[in-house]
């Protein structure tokens, strides 16, 4: 009988790397622990919790899941995410195992989900996660007025209620909903390019319509979340929110603000949080004042006052930890830095292109960077663990993202790199507790 715990790190990313060669033995084996899977035998493995006193990893694994799914049986991507929750939700965390990761930590496809709840015209390729058909947009300037409540027993909110109980049932973890923040849940069903042309010239039918959304649709979206899950949590995303697409300032005063006014009187708000802005480096740069007239170049200074400003309005709507990804491109030291004075637990984020074996040009040097890299995140995460009130289970049996967060890995991710940066993880010495 094949047991999950004879692939612990580094044996099951070991296996990984072998199967993403071609070898066919491997594929061979992993079609056996997929089986074993599948059946419920690592069922009891999957309710043991991660140990508390480390630093631990977590990480979004739906794509490489599926990626194995659909080559070891030909299961395509609507069957995968849609029919089966018991076979999603264990081979999701057969593969958090077999990569390592310390702290389960069941996504999907948030972004595609949200909008596909409403209406939207869904794409759905064989092997890859859905997503919404930009040639295809639900809603306009002249009717997005009309967009009402869905239905939340039926379609994908019922699919992903299906997901969160059997989470819940194998793992013990509170269920935690990861829907779309409003922005983002516009971007997908009105259109990036019209929203941001209306971002310029119309900013009050921007946030009238981002307020539309969140009161006729994520905040009953979340009512009924808490009335099927009290103990559960909500994750908002809100990519396109984002300082890098958006600016700072707009961030603040659209997506940030759009939030807020969605959780105004809700009794679970201290339960609901959004940690996936990204690029906080574009608050960090103000153009001078004057230029030279020799040099037209625009030069740049530094501005952490507004670096701060975002910061504060980022822990308005995620009080719970500061998240550094790595599209923000700000040292980690700052991140250290906040988390400590608010008291609050440090998690930083691997992005997926940082691991893409596809986009790696020369490998032996990306292998140094990532080492040294990781091992910075390690370090001030450890330091904060260190510093705050930390509460003594570490968070290890909620389903937020851990200190190590890998953003997405899918079937084309780079295995060995996976395994320097868990290296250092491992490697950390235990938490030593403020008394």
């Amino acid at each position: 009988m094949i047991k999950i715990e004879n692939y612990s790190y580094p044996k099951g990313l070991h296996l990984l790397m072998k199967w993403q060669s071609g070898d066919g033995s491997a594929k061979d084996e992993m079609t056996k622990i997929f089986n074993a899977a599948i059946a419920g035998d690592f069922d009891d493995n999957f309710a043991i919790l991660t140990k508390p006193d480390r630093v631990h990893s977590t990480a979004s694994v739906h794509m490489l899941a599926l990626a194995l799914a659909f080559d070891l049986y030909g299961i395509e991507s609507r069957e995968f995410y849609k029919t089966d929750p018991y076979r999603y939700v264990r081979t999701n965390l057969a593969v958090s195992r077999l990569l390592g990761v310390h702290k389960f930590y069941t996504t999907w496809a948030l972004y595609a989900f949200t909008c596909e709840a409403l209406g939207q015209k869904m794409m759905y390729p064989d092997r890859f996660p859905p997503g919404a058909d930009p040639d295809s947009i639900l809603i306009n300037k002249e009717n997005w007025h009309n967009l009402e409540t869905p239905d939340f027993e039926e379609g994908i909110p019922k699919v992903v209620d299906d997901i969160l109980r059997v989470t819940q049932e194998l793992t013990g973890v509170s269920p935690l909903l990861q829907i779309s923040a409003p922005y983002s849940l516009a971007a997908d069903i009105y259109g990036q390019e019209p929203l941001l042309a209306d971002l310029v010239n119309d900013p009050e039918n921007v946030n009238a319509m981002l307020d539309h959304l969140g009161d006729k649709v994520l905040g009953p979206w979340m009512d009924h979340h808490f009335e099927k899950f009290p103990d559960g949590w909500v994750e908002l995303s809100d990519a396109s929110g984002s300082p890098f697409f958006i600016g700072p300032d707009n961030c603040m005063s659209m997506s940030i603000r759009s939030i807020k006014h969605m959780l105004r009187g809700k009794k679970y708000a201290n339960r609901v949080f959004d940690n996936n802005f990204r690029g906080d480096f574009v608050a960090e740069v103000k153009k001078k004042g004057r230029a030279s007239r020799r040099n037209s170049s625009k030069e740049v200074v530094s501005d952490r006052n507004k670096l701060l400003e975002l910061t504060d309005a980022k822990v308005s709507v995620n009080p719970i930890f500061i998240m550094r990804l790595e599209a923000d491109k700000v040292d980690i030291s700052f991140y250290e830095e906040q988390s400590i004075t608010r008291n609050i637990p440090l998690t930083s984020g691997i992005g997926s292109p940082q691991i893409d074996r596809n986009s790696i040009e020369d490998l032996n040097a990306t292998k140094i960077e990532i080492r040294n890299e990781s091992r910075s995140f390690v370090e001030s995460i450890k330091k904060v663990c260190d510093s705050i009130d930390l509460p003594e289970n570490n968070h290890v049996d909620q389903s937020w993202p851990s200190h190590i967060y890998f953003e997405d890995v899918n079937g084309q991710s780079q295995f060995e790199l996976v395994e320097i940066i868990l290296d250092e993880v491992y490697k950390s010495s235990p938490i030593v507790r403020q008394r």
